[in-house]
């Protein structure tokens, strides 16, 4: 297969780039900054800018026809709500949520005249789970499964299929380089919340192959369901929320956390 993965410079995206062309797909590797790619061995390797709608349609031009995308490509943030700069929200909605809906409007029509493709967006344990600190990014991940369960009823139509991946912690976590400034008010809480991660995966991160090999698994299995939690803490997390009602949850949660703020 001939597949596109965004922001496939690090982390989750080079991983999934390189596992997908190691199987023996053609992979289409795209970055904001293309020199980010040079270490992979793949097919292709384009700029493109999820949140401009010229270069979206002039990488997927460059590309040629492709069978299935990945849409990886994410801003993070961990702030208080109360301090949280709305003009970074904007930008982060721009990038995790509005960024593959417009890669994916951009395939669509060629994909439903033939009547095939695979969809597969990174989403989070947190586009099902708000946390503290954590609800900008949270919300723009609850959109993106909004909108990928939207698009799931409208395809499978047209033979299209789409499957949301719900990674929990994955080292080596994002990548933030313009950190939020630190509310003092907001002490007490940034304190309890640090190390949450060891707290959820006592060995440690589980490393980017997990979420690699979970896409590569989606792509080429015809039966994967719509979401696809990866790692034990995402399975734990969305497992609890599932069977629990929201005083569970919480108490679960602080419980689990040492969270007593």
């Amino acid at each position: 297969m001939r597949i596109l993965v965004t922001a496939a410079g690090r982390a989750i995206g080079a991983r999934t780039a390189s596992e997908l062309a190691l199987a023996g797909h053609e992979v289409i590797a795209t970055a904001r900054d293309v020199t980010m790619l040079n270490g992979l061995d793949v097919a292709l390797r384009l700029r493109m800018d999820v949140t401009d709608d010229d270069s979206v349609r002039e990488a997927i031009t460059a590309a040629g026809e492709i069978d299935a995308v990945v849409n990886n490509a994410a801003l993070s943030g961990t702030a208080p709500m109360e301090a949280f700069p709305l003009e970074r929200l904007r930008s982060m909605f721009e990038t995790n949520a509005l960024g593959p809906l417009r890669v994916i409007q951009e395939l669509l029509p060629s994909w439903r005249e033939r009547r095939s493709g695979v969809i597969v967006n990174v989403s989070s344990v947190q586009g099902r789970v708000s946390t503290p600190l954590g609800g900008a990014y949270g919300a723009t991940k609850y959109a993106l499964e909004a909108l990928s369960e939207a698009l799931h009823y409208e395809l499978g139509h047209f033979g299209i299929r789409v499957v949301i991946v719900e990674p929990g912690y994955i080292a080596p976590g994002m990548k933030n380089d313009d950190p939020l400034p630190h509310h003092p008010a907001y002490d007490g809480l940034y304190e309890q919340w640090e190390g949450t991660d060891s707290k959820m995966n006592e060995g440690g991160r589980p490393g980017p192959e997990l979420v690699a090999h979970a896409i590569r698994a989606a792509i080429e299995d015809s039966s994967t369901p719509l979401r696809v939690p990866v790692g034990d803490d995402a399975a734990m997390i969305l497992g609890a929320r599932a069977a629990l009602d929201d005083e569970a949850f919480e108490a679960a949660m602080r419980s689990t956390l040492d969270l007593s703020w």
